[in-house]
């Protein structure tokens, strides 16, 4: 896989985590009762973003009657709300909503992914299914490569799942730094290319918004200084 496109083409074919499959078809096929009249996605979810991003965003996994109904990264659901608002209040996104994948949003820079690409059952996939995904994950950040400066990681499994991933690219210390917050750690390269800057964010989980553990301005600050540590803020 040379480009993200084709990238992105072979994920959604992917079934192999049985568990995984099982889930997001029978959620398709059920449907909640506020969306039975849509046609579900139903397969894994690719990235969203252009190719030449400078600053990544890794969340979670799909969420049932999000990503996995419109086929969109964070579209669709009370998460994507508060991420793509924020997005577009830094200038980083066209429109501060996601609603269905005609909806005309665009990133400015920014490529949004998720090292399990199916949506679990109950927002926990398992360790070996993040595993499976981990090929996934490692080619993307692959082939952003060349323009990728900084990462905005949602919440602690994110961070755990991508920054073994990192290694390939970057020196990532041992120990491994501890997910946090607002906390911001620059990895030098061992490729001889730029270093990059991976930001940790309280994942938009409805958890955590409607609690107010996590508000929008905390996301708009986090994902201003990545815009700003890209260089394209």
């Amino acid at each position: 896989m040379t480009t993200l496109a084709e990238l992105d083409r072979r994920v959604v074919d992917c079934r192999a985590c049985p568990r995984l499959v099982a889930w997001r078809e029978e959620v398709a096929r059920t449907k909640r009762a506020s969306f039975r009249d849509q046609d579900y996605w139903g397969r894994p979810v690719p990235g969203f973003g252009p190719a030449d991003a400078a600053v990544g965003v890794v969340g979670l996994a799909p969420a049932a009657h999000g990503a996995n109904r419109t086929g969109r990264m964070f579209t669709g659901d009370r998460s994507g709300d508060v991420l793509y608002a924020a997005l577009h209040a830094v200038g980083l996104a066209s429109r501060p909503t996601a609603t269905h994948t005609g909806d005309g949003l665009e990133l400015f820079g920014v490529r949004i992914t998720a090292p399990v690409k199916c949506a679990p059952p109950a927002n926990k996939p398992t360790p070996a299914e993040r595993d499976n995904c981990r090929p996934w994950l490692e080619r993307e950040l692959a082939l952003l490569r060349p323009t990728l400066r900084s990462v905005v990681v949602l919440g602690a499994f994110g961070w755990q799942a991508l920054l073994p991933v990192l290694g390939a690219a970057w020196a990532v210390p041992v120990p491994r730094p501890r997910f946090g917050h607002g906390v911001a750690h620059e990895l030098a390269a061992v490729d001889g290319g730029p270093p990059l800057t991976v930001f940790g964010c309280y994942h938009v989980s409805q958890q955590n918004t409607f609690t107010g553990r996590l508000t929008p301005a905390m996301v708009e600050d986090v994902l201003r200084a990545a815009g700003r540590t890209a260089g394209i803020l």
